[in-house]
């Protein structure tokens, strides 16, 4: 063989590794970390809905050629587990973001192992204000977790515009007690809330705030009870079923209306015995809400796939694997800092609106944004069974409804 076939040979061989190595790494899968409460009410909906957008995305012939892998893991609802799976997701399973949670105290233990490791992180259902402050009072450390949902200040606003058309304008109700269980997300909620029901023309007569831990709700209605308020707002997320069940039981006369995460599960109504009738809850999208084009299909396919519609983070995990998968196309890899500059620029409608970051100027940085034309919740409420859009009024299924046992007036 002669010396210019031998290079000839080598050059080839060289050209064929590179092309091989090129290959291998475009088919290399993009892998995602999900962390999430499975066998929560609310956090059941998070893996099952992030496994579905990867099917669908994968069917579809991935992200330029790469697929989408899900790692995941139940973190029993616990903090130390939840970092347990975190660090493991990062060092052992190599995934290259992570979604995680619907739970404020574990997505707070969450965030600075996120600093540590340069991991990127979104949450689908966390609520609390600190999660994204925390990344504006030192976005360099913190700039790699993301706050996919609602923040508890924007939440408590979409529960006051929903009051104000609602209960205000249509039934003419002026008083209310505010009733929130005691975590980290409904402080800055109920702070949110005692500013706002006063303006929208709810009086606030007293303000509770009791332990997730709670099994018995008698005392608390009858406190409720005894200072005659039109309106319960509630603020409750990791409790639900059991105040719900004594509400129907014991007929309390006054109608629940605000924040109620299991309420957004379908599988509420059996879980309660149907004493759901009449619950009114925010959400960002629901059954047969067409929030976007994509919001219906999506829950439907849900509900084939998996038996019921999804909870509020179903919604928010299914977009994120989407916009993640986006990210990852308009940034052309998976490097940590190139990730967190793509999901910066993010500007994607999914099944709960546009979906947008705030940016490191603003209080609330990376948190999604509220308003019109971008995300801004509806209000349904629980009649005979199913689960119904009664707020905004273009999205609206129903008028309200309540069982026999609440007495409201109206105009």
């Amino acid at each position: 063989m002669t010396t210019t076939s031998i290079r000839s040979l080598l050059g080839a061989t060289a050209l064929g590794l590179v092309l091989g190595a090129g290959q291998a790494f475009a088919a290399d899968p993009i892998k995602i970390g999900v962390i999430a409460e499975a066998q929560a009410i609310a956090g059941a909906s998070i893996p099952q809905a992030a496994q579905l957008a990867a099917d669908e995305i994968n069917a579809a012939g991935g992200v330029d050629g790469r697929k989408i892998e899900l790692v995941t893991y139940d973190n029993h609802s616990s903090a130390p587990d939840s970092v347990r799976a975190f660090q493991r997701a990062v060092n052992e399973d190599k995934v290259n973001i992570v979604i995680a949670s619907y739970t404020s105290e574990v997505v707070l233990a969450l965030e600075p192992w996120a600093a540590r490791l340069k991991m990127p992180f979104i949450t689908p259902g966390a609520a609390s204000n600190e999660i994204s402050k925390a990344i504006h009072a030192d976005y360099e450390k913190n700039k790699y977790t993301f706050h996919g949902y609602l923040t508890s200040a924007a939440l408590a606003m979409s529960v006051c515009d929903a009051a104000k058309e609602l209960l205000v304008d249509q039934k003419q109700m002026k008083t209310a007690v505010i009733m929130s269980e005691d975590a980290a997300w409904t402080k800055p909620l109920d702070i949110g809330y005692e500013e706002c029901l006063p303006k929208i023309g709810l009086k606030v007569l007293d303000h509770i705030r009791f332990s997730p831990d709670t099994t018995d709700f008698t005392p608390i209605f009858n406190k409720i009870e005894g200072a005659k308020p039109d309106v319960m707002i509630t603020g409750i997320s990791h409790v639900g079923v059991q105040p719900t069940v004594q509400w129907k039981n014991q007929q309390v006369p006054i109608p629940m209306f605000g924040i109620s995460s299991q309420a957004t599960n379908e599988t509420f109504g059996k879980d309660t015995n149907n004493a759901s009738d009449g619950v009114l809850y925010q959400g960002v999208s629901g059954p047969g809400l067409a929030v976007t084009e994509k919001s219906v299909p999506f829950a439907n396919a849900f509900k084939a796939k998996f038996g019921n519609f999804p909870s509020y983070a179903g919604y928010t995990s299914y977009d994120e694997v989407y916009f993640i998968a986006d990210a990852v196309k308009r940034a052309g890899s998976t490097d940590a800092d190139k990730l967190v500059e793509a999901l910066e620029k993010t500007d994607w409608v999914g099944t709960i609106g546009r979906v947008q970051f705030y940016g490191k100027d603003d209080p609330f940085t990376h948190s999604i944004k509220y308003g019109k034309g971008l995300i801004t919740g509806a209000m349904l409420q629980w009649q005979d069974g199913k689960q119904v859009a009664v707020w905004p009024p273009e999205v609206a299924k129903a008028k309200l409804k309540f069982p026999a046992f609440i007495k409201v007036t109206s105009n």
